[in-house]
């Protein structure tokens, strides 16, 4: 190759490189790929900015949960019967999004009404919350409640079963019931307590009954008047026996004479606990027999 096809080749490819249209086209070129990478970053980060900023948002966003409560009564439960108080109490929370939300699904605060430095009586006492994170703020529905604080009374007493049916089926009667346990306590306010008259196991005796049958049996306290009475009874379920059989040796007068008889003895042990009740007992008993 000649010094003068070297030069002609020169030529040439200045002849290429030096045209307009070619560098415009590389322009255009670099310019839409320039412009490609940098909205592809741009909408990245901007994406990115804005998920990071809704997140924040929605942790920092406030909001308000209405829960529901057991109420806590603090008092000297071994002095001391508290009534009229309601079980359970709404707490409206607000705060933080998220702390509500938590606080509203694991439900680890407290509701309570502090008795300890009040007298018997009836009061009017605020209800309090503790436990709740110093972000969040509570108001309770009921904000104040009513309480009776009675003195505590615990009394032995002897329990009464009581038969629905005497008269079966088939010339069939009903013996004298077995009971488990005789003697309960009797927990409550004093007044409540010395209301009550006597502890009865009530039991249902089917028409068609032939022969002994068991039953559990949940006791009840109730006033002369028959009137169940608000008291804890220890235990609070008792079995009963109720022996059936049918022949001449058991008659309803018999089982009358033995429920009367167990009626008498209930009524002499109750003692020094029941004197006055056991009067009127047995007054009537005695109207009754004349």
């Amino acid at each position: 190759m000649d010094v003068g096809e070297v030069a002609v080749m020169n030529r040439n490819n200045d002849g290429i490189f030096s045209r307009r249209w070619v560098l415009r086209l590389l322009s255009l070129v670099l310019a839409i790929f320039l412009f490609i990478y940098v909205n592809g970053s741009k909408n990245g980060f901007l994406r990115q900015n804005t998920r990071d900023s809704n997140e924040n948002s929605a942790l920092m966003s406030n909001r308000t949960a209405s829960i529901r409560m057991p109420l806590n009564i603090t008092v000297d439960n071994d002095r001391y019967v508290v009534t009229g108080y309601p079980q359970y109490v709404k707490v409206k929370v607000s705060g933080p999004s998220a702390l509500v939300t938590t606080t509203s699904n694991t439900q680890n605060f407290r509701v309570y009404a502090d008795l300890n430095d009040l007298a018997p009586g009836e009061h009017r006492v605020a209800v309090k919350t503790s436990g709740l994170n110093s972000d969040l703020h509570a108001v309770t529905e009921p904000r104040y409640i009513k309480v009776n604080i009675q003195p505590r009374k615990t009394i032995n007493m002897h329990v009464d079963v009581r038969l629905s049916n005497h008269d079966l089926e088939n010339g069939y009667t009903v013996g004298r019931p077995r009971i488990d346990t005789d003697v309960v306590q009797v927990t409550g306010s004093r007044e409540e307590v010395n209301r009550v008259s006597r502890v009865i196991a009530f039991v249902a005796v089917p028409n068609d009954a032939k022969g002994t049958f068991q039953r559990q049996v949940t006791l009840q306290a109730v006033d002369k008047n028959g009137q169940t009475l608000n008291v804890v009874i220890m235990p609070k379920v008792t079995g009963v026996t109720i022996p059936v059989s049918r022949g001449g040796d058991s008659s309803s007068s018999s089982t009358s004479a033995s429920a009367s008889r167990s009626s008498n003895s209930s009524a002499g042990a109750r003692g020094n606990n029941q004197t006055a009740n056991s009067d009127v007992d047995n007054s009537s008993a005695d109207s009754t027999n004349n």
